[in-house]
């Protein structure tokens, strides 16, 4: 009997033995695949960490190239009401951080930069005064879809000659102007259209149109010389090149309404460019804080 009993007992130890044993394999096996677990996050964590290190590399890499490599020559196709602010302060501002990147600008009404780049023009950053011209291009596979930026916002105005005695007073005042009148033609020039569409919404375009004192510039920087030495009575250019003049006076905006949008310029990398990475860093100067405060300066409004 007490052998028996103490076979009992025994048996009972082995199979509490074999329980807490697999318990402890079970235990130690959880351990080990949350330990698994936590090396394979936290090697993940590593392997993405280490991406955004090699991006930022990247990034500095290719401006340590724009700065240290080749010399690179840009050219950029701007509406004619740029020419001064990239002439005389944006280009060099861009040339003095990026000495090994030459820029060269071709100014013009959008229209005709459009024209050019459509046949041929080995442009490599466009920057349009009309979203018209921009899109065209863009839509056509010209311009890369994915660079346009709508950069900066202008308005346009009535102007006079600044030695005139002329009584206009207001954007509607245009119809009572006995001598020429400065436009850019609406077939080609973005402040053509902007004008035309503000006549017709004035409900003046048919009668100034069909009065024969209508004369059309091919850009805006012809209408405003027109109107500066005197050979038009008036004219309707962009603020900012009336601004850059002292030979005219603003007599008005266009009148609230009369214009369906605003007046946007945007700016877009050419598709054929043979300088993709200078291009870009081109179109990140215009677009930074710096040269937004140039375009202010001009009489601009950052479009944000």
């Amino acid at each position: 009997m007490k052998k028996k009993v103490l076979s009992l007992v025994l048996a009972g130890c082995l199979v509490l033995g074999g329980l807490v044993a697999c318990s402890s394999k079970e235990d130690a096996g959880q351990e080990t695949n949350a330990a698994e677990v936590q090396d394979s996050e936290s090697q993940e964590t590593q392997e993405k960490t280490e991406e955004k290190t090699d991006d930022t590399k990247e990034a500095e890499t290719e401006e340590e190239a724009a700065l240290d490599g080749e010399e690179v020559k840009l050219l950029v196709a701007a509406a004619a009401s740029l020419e001064y602010s990239f002439k005389d302060e944006l280009i060099p501002m861009f040339q003095e951080k990026y000495p090994n990147i030459t820029v060269e600008g071709t100014y013009d009404s959008s229209g005709k930069l459009q024209t050019q780049i459509e046949e041929g023009l080995e442009a490599d950053v466009f920057v349009s005064a009309a979203m018209k011209q921009m899109n065209e291009l863009s839509e056509s596979g010209l311009v890369d879809q994915d660079s346009v930026v709508e950069l900066l916002e202008n308005k346009i105005v009535l102007i006079v000659p600044a030695a005139s005695d002329s009584t206009l007073s207001s954007f509607e005042d245009i119809a009572n102007v006995e001598g020429n009148i400065a436009l850019g033609d609406p077939e080609s020039v973005p402040v053509g259209q902007y004008s035309q569409e503000a006549l017709t919404n004035l409900n003046l375009w048919d009668s100034l149109n069909e009065s024969g004192k209508i004369s059309l510039g091919t850009n805006v920087t012809e209408v405003l010389q027109w109107v500066a030495n005197g050979s038009a009575d008036a004219g309707i250019v962009y603020a900012t090149d009336a601004a850059q003049s002292e030979d005219v006076k603003i007599v008005a905006e266009a009148p609230e309404g009369s214009l369906e949008k605003k007046v946007i310029y945007p700016m877009g990398i050419v598709a054929a460019t043979k300088n993709q990475e200078a291009a870009k860093l081109f179109e990140d100067f215009l677009a930074s804080d710096e040269a937004l405060a140039v375009f202010e300066n001009y009489g601009f409004t950052p479009n944000k």
